[in-house]
């Protein structure tokens, strides 16, 4: 498949209405993550320097509106990234209702700091903890420790939340909170170089860009 960025550029524009605060779009080349987020609507965030620097096949993006923290600070526009395990990029929409809980917990035994007020940090570090105690330290990932990581999210994580992924040298991973409060659906396109899948929070995303509708992804289902 060929670069995903405009892919991507297009299904936020098509998705604006979800959130006009904050853009961002990471995407995957080898190994290598590479990311620009910014305050302000899609196409004031993305210039054609920034699209240039998104290179890769894979992705995910996000348009924020305001939930927990706030709409004005930068740093909270995502998705957020942690180097450890493995390096995980996360997106999500949703509203944690234990976040300060979680956020206490993971200080005092987790030993992970977090850096802002937004609820998807927390989110991102809960799933980077259980990942690595999925793995059992070992550093490598398959699909049984990655679900058995995102049941230890649902155990801990209380409230509304739709998740998409990046997870360094395996691929993209989604889910949803076991009541599927928030949406998300998955769409497919098969083309001469195979099949492509989009996730995404609302169907429009997918006939615009010209995948076809597969399902939604099920409350408490990962893939």
């Amino acid at each position: 498949t060929g670069p995903v960025n405009q892919l991507l550029y297009d299904g936020l524009q098509v998705l604006q209405h979800r959130g006009q605060d904050a853009a961002g779009i990471a995407t995957a080349e080898g190994g290598r993550f590479h990311m620009h987020k910014g305050p302000g609507l899609v196409r004031d965030v993305f210039r054609t320097r920034n699209m240039r620097n998104l290179v890769g096949n894979w992705g995910i993006a996000h348009c924020r509106y305001p939930t927990a923290g706030s709409a004005y600070n930068a740093a909270e526009s995502q998705p957020f990234y942690v180097n450890s395990p493995f390096g995980l990029m996360l997106a999500h929409n949703g509203n944690l209702t234990n976040s300060d809980q979680l956020k206490q917990d993971m200080f005092l035994q987790d030993l992970r700091h977090m850096n802002t007020n937004s609820d998807s940090e927390v989110l991102l570090n809960v799933l980077a903890h259980e990942l690595q105690v999925a793995s059992q330290n070992r550093y490598q990932v398959d699909p049984e420790t990655i679900f058995r990581a995102v049941s230890g999210v649902h155990r801990r994580v209380r409230g509304a939340y739709a998740v998409v992924a990046m997870i360094a040298g395996y691929g993209l991973l989604a889910f949803r909170d076991p009541f599927g409060i928030r949406p998300l659906v998955i769409g497919r396109n098969d083309t001469e170089h195979g099949p492509e899948y989009l996730v995404a929070s609302e169907s429009v995303a997918l006939d615009t860009l010209g995948f076809r509708m597969l399902r939604d992804v099920e409350p408490g289902e990962a893939i």
